[in-house]
This record gives C-alpha cells, structure tokens and sequence, in this order.
C-alpha cells in the first residue's frame, strides 16, 4: 500500500516520527485518526499527488512512529506535543507554511497545530469532527452511547490498557466495525496493518494517554484560546459524514464557526471513516480546497 510514497522517519526529543512522501506541487500534510495509521489514505492519495506534494505522518502512539512514556498531566500526548511532531516532519522535508488535511485525533492535532504556529498552516480541511472542548461539554446520550471509547479510554491506567490488550485485534474490528458501514469500507491489506499496529508493544498505552490528554491538557489549552479570544484566521473546511455521529450529535458548522474565523463545509454521502468510505468525493474537495486561488476563497 502506497508503494509510490517514500518512507521517511525523524526523530523529535527523542520519539521516531514516521511516514511516507510523495508527489508534486504544494506540501499538504495528511493526518490519521484512531485506531489507524497514515495507510488510511490510500485511495485518496494517487489522485492528490497528481497536484500536491503529500506529506502523510503517524502520530505519536500510532503506526510506526514512537510510543513514549507519558506523565501525570498526559503531556507527551498533547495535541501540542504532536502538533510539534507533524510540524517538525514538515521541516524535515522542507516546509514551512503548507495545507493540512486531517481526520478524526489528526485532525485534533491540526486544530492545535494552527492554533500554535499559524504562519505554517495556510489552510485546513478537518473531516469528522467538531472542537474537542465542545464535544464534551455538550455530550448527550446519544454521543456517550456512540463513542463510549471516548469514555472507556480516558479511565485510569491500566485497566483500558489490558483490556485492549489482551485482544488488540478485536479491539480495533470492534471499534471500527461498530459505525455506520461496519467493516465493509476498509480494504483487507488496510485492515491488516491496522492490526499489526494495534499490537505493537505500547500501542495500547500510547492510545490511552492520546485520549487522556484529550480529557484532560488539551482541554486546558483550549480553554487558554477561548479565554484570550483567539480564534484561527486559516481557512477552513470542515466535512462530516452525513450518516455518521458527529453531524447528528453536534451543529458542526456553528461550533467551528466559533473557534475560527473563515469556515465552510458540508456533509458527505458516508459515516465516519471518510477517507475509505467516499475517496472519491474527498479527492474532489481536497483538490478544489488546497489548489483554488485564495481569492476563490469563500
């Protein structure tokens, strides 16, 4: 999978950073979501690399990148700490201001990531969610029920930790398996490395404390925003799933149009795993967001 994108891996204070590049034109940075790795983007990335330069990352605690230890505070997890990740594998390959286009926990990294260093995001297409601070300030039944992981994963270590680890496999099937279309969407050589990442040595941990620090510092860091009135200037694109959770749960438009300034978006035909669900209309928006003149901008 992806076999015309070239490896890299970076180091950054001492956690190994990886992914895959590739293609032509403007850098865009491409982030997975959980429980996944960059090989989500597998049918959308040919069609980009035909107009983009694509930079597609592994988070922290996912893939093949590193699974460090965490502390009290969750702050190795922080979506700042992995903003400072994605950007420095930027940097690596010589980019300083570039696109991003991002789902589900990258996409959480990409909202810190602009809010950190703005002058590097030149505009951002997040898929499938809405702000984390608003996501649980406004759970309801209906969104505990759905994403219980969000709950389960946040509890003291290590009871999530074994659980997930004592069946890493079913773990990832059940999570994934469990939404809109089941497991149909995915691509079986998809699902394979999937699973072979899961069960990987600390990946359990790395994706307990990811969901921990969401619960916990990013929230604070989010608060510090909203507190001092900062809200980010990039554009951004925001698509949901119109079979999915986040659009029946949440008002996703109003709630990014609180937290930024230049905000469009739009249901797909789909549920949550976007990308292997509709690449083909994901491709479409991709092309049409990150290569339209910023007059074009709506």
């Amino acid at each position: 999978m992806l076999d015309d994108f070239t490896p890299f891996d970076i180091e950054r204070d001492g956690v190994r950073i990886h992914g895959r590049v590739g293609g032509q034109g403007a850098p865009l940075l491409l982030l997975h979501g959980h429980p996944q790795t960059h090989a989500i983007w597998h049918r959308v990335a040919p069609a980009l690399a035909r107009q983009l330069t694509l930079v597609m990352v592994d988070l922290r605690g996912y893939g093949d990148s590193g699974r460090p230890q965490s502390d009290a505070e969750h702050r190795p997890y922080s979506k700042r700490e992995m903003a400072q990740d994605v950007l420095a594998a930027m940097r690596h390959h010589g980019f300083e201001r570039f696109g991003v286009l991002a789902h589900d926990r990258g996409a959480r990294v990409a909202h810190r990531l602009a809010a950190d260093h703005p002058a590097a995001v030149d505009r951002m297409m997040l898929l499938d969610i809405a702000p984390t601070l608003a996501m649980y300030e406004r759970t309801d039944l209906a969104f505990a029920r759905a994403y219980w992981h969000w709950f389960f994963l946040i509890q003291p270590s290590p009871l999530p930790e074994a659980l997930i680890e004592s069946d890493p496999v079913r773990y990832v099937r059940s999570t994934m398996g469990g939404r809109y279309a089941g497991l149909g969407p995915f691509a079986p050589e998809a699902m394979a490395e999937y699973e072979r990442c899961i069960a990987l040595p600390g990946s359990a941990r790395g994706i307990c404390e990811d969901y921990r620090a969401s619960a916990g510092i990013d929230l604070a860091h989010d608060r510090e925003d909203i507190g001092a009135g900062r809200r980010l200037e990039q554009p951004l694109r925001v698509l949901w799933g119109a079979h999915g959770v986040v659009g029946r749960c949440f008002d996703v438009l109003a709630l990014w149009r609180e937290r930024a300034m230049q905000v469009s978006g739009a249901p797909l035909p789909c549920g949550h795993y976007i990308p292997e669900e509709a690449p083909e209309a994901l491709a479409a928006e991709a092309l049409r967001f990150f290569t339209e003149s910023k007059e074009d901008t709506p």
